[in-house]
């Protein structure tokens, strides 16, 4: 399988490096993807927006041969690029997986509450933050975190997702829940809760043909915190 990993926000494709020796030693093939805006700090990012990033892994989909079996890995923000790639191509992907993120319908923003500065959106101070994204994040790892971290560009964050094609609820999808909010006994039992109750956050993950929820206990970055579990997740959920 060809695996292209898409990062969160703040990430590029060096925040896959401790999570693709399993994937690989399983037999594949990852492609991490640096997205517009986000190789360095010194880049002009004003104007990139949520559909450039699209463009982007839609573009490293299409570079594949046309008879290669593609998996989308979308981490937190990168889920909706994900998702939204799938809507795009959804004869090409075998598989979505999305760490600790759920696919985003049609309108909906990844997240316009973070603080923007000059057009872009800082990595803000850990404070912003709930508890239970931070779990497992040490402060060595969040010096780390901190210290690679790239300001995400507004418009990826506010701008709305565009979603057209049903035929996106025909690829099969994981979900790796890693965090939990108090009153969960788990991640996945989180996720479960909010689409029994009819939760609009999960709605589109309730629409998906065929969708498995796994359980990574620790917070928010499990690239920093579990990376060898992560990848073994991701291999597990590409062989099946």
């Amino acid at each position: 399988m060809d695996i292209i990993l898409v990062p969160g926000f703040w990430l590029n494709a060096s925040a896959w490096d401790a999570v693709t020796p399993p994937i690989v030693a399983a037999g594949h093939t990852v492609h991490p993807v640096t997205l517009p805006g986000m190789g360095s700090v010194d880049e002009d990012r004003s104007g990139i927006t949520l559909e450039d990033h699209v463009d982007a892994v839609v573009a490293a989909v299409d570079a594949l041969p046309a008879d290669a079996a593609v998996v989308l890995v979308g981490h937190s923000g990168g889920a909706a690029v994900v998702h939204a790639v799938a809507d795009r191509r959804p004869g090409r992907i075998a598989r979505n997986v999305y760490v600790d993120a759920v696919p985003m319908g049609h309108g909906s923003v990844i997240n316009d509450e973070l603080p923007v500065v000059d057009g872009e959106i800082p990595l803000p101070d850990w404070s912003v933050f709930d508890e239970p994204d931070l779990v497992g994040l040490d402060d060595d790892l969040r010096e780390r975190f901190r210290a690679v971290a790239i300001p995400t560009p507004a418009r990826v964050a506010s701008d709305p997702v565009v979603l057209s094609d049903e035929r996106r609820y025909e690829v099969p999808t994981t979900v790796i829940a890693s965090e939990a909010f108090e009153g969960f006994d788990s991640p996945s039992s989180m996720y479960r809760h909010f689409m029994g109750a009819g939760s609009p956050y999960t709605a589109e993950l309730a629409a998906m043909h065929d969708y498995e929820i796994v359980d990574l206990p620790t917070g928010h970055w499990p690239m920093f915190t579990r990376p060898v579990e992560l990848g073994e997740a991701i291999a597990a959920a590409v062989s099946r």
